[in-house]
């Protein structure tokens, strides 16, 4: 087994669109690059949950998570959020903790980098996932100086098309390593550590496995197309099912109503059947890997694409401004890297990104 392939390396991923890049760089200040929580609902003003939104810069959301509990000494577990937030950046996020603790509120201030937007009172404490997406607005810096006619082209074509949904470096680790320290431990046994991280660096393979098997789809044409025994996603209602006949699904494919998705293996998840399956198999092949190794995980599906939505590019000083939503499980170097067609992040970056995903 060659190891290297263990190794994420963004650049060998294809790239969906055939436009120049922009090229570039970003995160040359943390208001470069402005993501907003999008919330699956409002707090409603009544209840035992204070709900407060947050603005914060330079911090991860675990380190505003731990100054709430060590600092304004409030039970960890009394603590909500719906997702991370990257620490190199101008976020805005919802957090929760009892309203009988508000009196502490102004303890949250005291922390360099978090600004209180927003307090509102909810029945319920905030769970993971409980976000619709984020918005973005990101300036990239340094670009080609045709860089928003460029832009503009490939904004437009991942509007028709979609948005490859790659999994980011950031899921991957410090120089892209989790996935070689994940295939030792499906293929030699438990290993030492904890229980989670064993789970985390056997995730960080799924996800290499996925972005795999995503590339070689678009390599053979079957990126928005489906074929026999595909799990399709609809995306309007997020429901999933089976295709028995791809020449009748296919032009809801074409038109983005709905997309195969990849599997993320593990003990228990909706299994492709006949082409679809086959496919999957040359991944796992191509690894020396079996299904069954995967059962330390849930398994899971995931799109191969996302619609781009609310998108638009304007010049800035310095560089140009792209504008999008992304919903929950995505992640914004897909979207930068076929704009600017390199990896948009460098290895510094830590485990807390830009995806809308916990």
């Amino acid at each position: 087994m060659d190891e290297s392939r263990l190794i994420f390396n963004f650049d060998r991923y294809p790239y969906l669109t055939k436009t120049p890049g922009i090229g570039g760089s970003i995160r040359h200040e943390p208001e470069d690059f402005l993501v907003v929580e999008v919330p699956a609902y409002l707090p409603s003003g009544e209840g035992e949950h204070l709900y407060v939104f947050i603005e914060k810069k330079k911090l991860t959301t675990r380190e505003v998570f731990e100054h709430i509990s060590q600092n304004m000494r409030i039970p960890e577990k009394l603590i909500g959020v719906a997702g991370l937030k990257d620490k190199h950046a101008l976020t805005r996020q919802w957090i929760s903790f009892p309203a009988r603790y508000e009196d502490r509120l102004p303890q949250l201030e005291e922390l360099e980098g978090v600004r209180i937007l927003e307090t509102e009172l909810h029945r319920n404490k905030l769970g993971v996932g409980h976000l619709r997406g984020n918005r973005f607005e990101i300036i990239v810096r340094d670009v080609a100086p045709n860089a928003l006619e460029l832009s503009m082209s490939v904004i437009e074509r991942l509007t028709h098309l979609g948005v490859p949904n790659y999994y980011g470096p950031q899921r991957f680790g410090l120089h892209g390593r989790n996935p070689l320290r994940g295939y030792e431990l499906v293929t030699r046994g438990k290993g030492r550590g904890r229980p989670w991280l064993k789970k985390f660096l056997i995730g960080s393979l799924q996800s290499l496995l996925f972005n795999d098997w995503l590339a070689l789809r678009l390599e053979r044409g079957l990126y928005d197309r489906v074929v026999k025994g595909d799990i399709a996603k609809k995306h309007a209602t997020r429901g999933e099912f089976i295709v028995e006949d791809p020449e009748l699904e296919n032009p809801r494919a074409a038109a983005l109503e709905i997309s195969a998705t990849g599997p993320l293996h593990g003990r228990k998840y909706f299994e492709a059947r006949d082409e679809a399956r086959q496919i999957e198999d040359e991944i796992l092949a191509a690894y020396g890997l079996e299904r069954g190794q995967f059962k330390a995980r849930k398994g899971a599906r995931r799109p191969i694409r996302f619609p781009l939505q609310e998108a638009g590019v304007e010049e800035v000083a310095g560089g140009i401004k792209i504008k999008f939503f992304l919903p929950k499980g995505a992640y914004a170097t897909s979207l930068l890297r076929e704009v600017m067609k390199k990896n948009p992040e460098d290895s510094t970056l830590g485990e807390e990104d830009l995806r809308a995903e916990v």
